[in-house]
């Protein structure tokens, strides 16, 4: 998996998180999505990883929405985001796709923009902006952004039990988690 690695993953970065926090694999294969299901808080709780290319994304959340019969205000997707600081969280409810290809995807293939999402920032290029979105963190990155993605599924598990008030209350921080761990080294 060529991308599995870079800042443009960081979505199923925060799913295997997730997953191993709640002792899951991803063991099947639904409508171009790996999936796994949970049961969090007394709901039925699945994870999906589409399956297509970034940009195409919407296909498979959308026929996976239909398979389960979910409605699309009950999905949260996570995603990179040029536009925050890195290691930064942002829960949002619906909204553009901010210029962000899968987002634009999912919003084009479901029909709406009332789509909840958990942006996890990557930080603006400093030269070519792909080669920053599908290049590989830094050796300053690595723990930074492994600590945000344990963060993130957690944010993603409040989200599922307290709903995205309680999760942007909790967990919208522009404060980077990657400014934090250096404070913390001085």
């Amino acid at each position: 998996m060529r991308y599995a690695t870079t800042r443009h993953n960081c979505g199923f970065l925060t799913l295997n998180s997730l997953a191993a926090q709640l002792n899951l694999s991803f063991d099947k294969k639904i409508e171009d999505n790996l999936v796994t299901i949970a049961a969090v808080a007394g709901e039925k709780v699945l994870l999906a990883k589409p399956q297509l290319y970034m940009n195409l994304s919407g296909f498979p959340v959308a026929r996976l929405c239909h398979y389960y019969k979910v409605d699309y205000t009950d999905i949260l997707v996570i995603l990179d985001d040029l536009s925050l600081p890195p290691t930064s969280l942002r829960f949002r409810r619906g909204g553009s796709d901010g210029g962000h290809n899968g987002m634009k995807s999912i919003i084009e293939q479901t029909g709406t923009k009332n789509i909840n999402r958990l942006k996890i920032g990557i930080g603006e290029a400093a030269f070519n902006t792909v080669d920053h979105v599908i290049g590989p963190f830094t050796g300053e990155e690595i723990p930074a952004f492994a600590k945000t993605f344990n963060v993130a599924a957690e944010g993603a598990l409040c989200w599922v039990k307290e709903g995205i008030d309680a999760a942007m209350n909790k967990y919208n921080c522009l404060e980077p988690l990657l400014a934090q761990e250096n404070d913390g080294d001085n």
